[in-house]
C-alpha cells in the first residue's frame, strides 16, 4: 500500500474537486494500492477565523461552470458549517482507525457538505457517520486536528489542498486558480495534473 499525503480543510472547494479527480482516476486504473491520507489544515485557524459560507459560496458559483465534470450538486450557503473542526476531527480520528477508514470518512463528509447539501457542524450529523464506521471521537476536542496542523507548518504546507508524494510536493495541482483583471475567479483543470498523478501512480 502506498499512501498519499494531503493537507485540506473539509470545507474547501478546491479539495473536494481535487480529491474526486484523484478517487476517479485510480479507479480507472484499478489502483486500490494507493489511499489518501487526508490530514487536516484547518483554515479558520490559518486565518484566524471561520469560513465565510457567502465566500465559498462565490467561489462554488465560479468554480462548476468552468470544471469537466459535474461537481457541488446540492451545496448550500445556508447548511454550510459554522466550524470545520469538528469534522476534521471525526476525520483524523478515522485514521486511527485504519487508514482506509480513514479516507472514506474524509471523502464522505465532503460528499455530505458538497454534493448533498449537509451541514458538516452538526453533531448529529457527524455522530451517524461516526456509528456508521464504528467511531468513537469526542467532537469537540481539537487536539487531533491542532496537532496535524502543527505538522503541516513544519512540511511547510501553504496552503488547502497541499498533497506529498514521493515525487515532492504539490499545491492545489488538480487546478489551476487565478482572478482576472475584473477581479472574477477563474477556474480550469490544470495541464500539470497529469504529471502530479504520474507522481503518485508511479510503482
Amino acid at each position: 500500500m502506498t499512501i498519499i499525503e494531503v493537507f485540506a480543510d473539509v470545507a474547501c472547494p478546491f479539495t473536494h474537486v481535487g480529491l474526486r479527480k484523484f478517487v476517479e482516476r485510480r479507479r480507472l486504473l484499478g489502483r486500490d494500492d494507493l489511499v489518501l491520507h487526508v490530514r487536516a489544515w484547518p483554515l479558520e485557524l490559518v486565518n484566524g477565523h471561520p469560513l465565510d459560507p457567502a465566500f465559498i459560496a462565490e467561489e462554488v458559483d465560479e468554480i462548476r461552470p468552468q470544471l469537466d465534470a459535474p461537481h457541488f450538486a446540492s451545496f448550500s450557503a445556508e447548511a454550510f458549517p459554522a466550524s470545520s473542526l469538528p469534522a476534521m476531527s471525526l476525520a483524523a480520528a478515522a485514521y486511527e482507525v485504519d487508514v482506509t477508514t480513514g479516507e472514506q470518512v474524509s471523502l464522505e463528509l465532503r460528499d455530505l457538505l458538497f454534493e448533498q447539501g449537509v451541514d458538516i457542524a452538526d453533531h448529529r450529523v457527524l455522530h451517524r457517520v461516526a456509528s456508521a464506521h464504528d467511531i468513537t471521537v469526542d467532537l469537540d476536542d481539537t487536539r487531533r486536528v491542532r496537532a496535524e496542523h502543527a505538522v503541516g507548518i513544519e512540511r511547510g504546507v501553504i496552503g488547502s489542498p497541499h498533497f506529498f508524494t514521493a515525487a515532492g510536493s504539490f499545491f492545489c495541482p488538480a487546478l489551476d486558480i487565478h482572478r482576472d483583471e475584473a477581479g472574477h475567479l477563474r477556474v480550469a483543470p490544470d495541464a500539470g495534473f497529469d504529471d502530479f498523478l504520474e507522481s503518485c501512480f508511479v510503482s
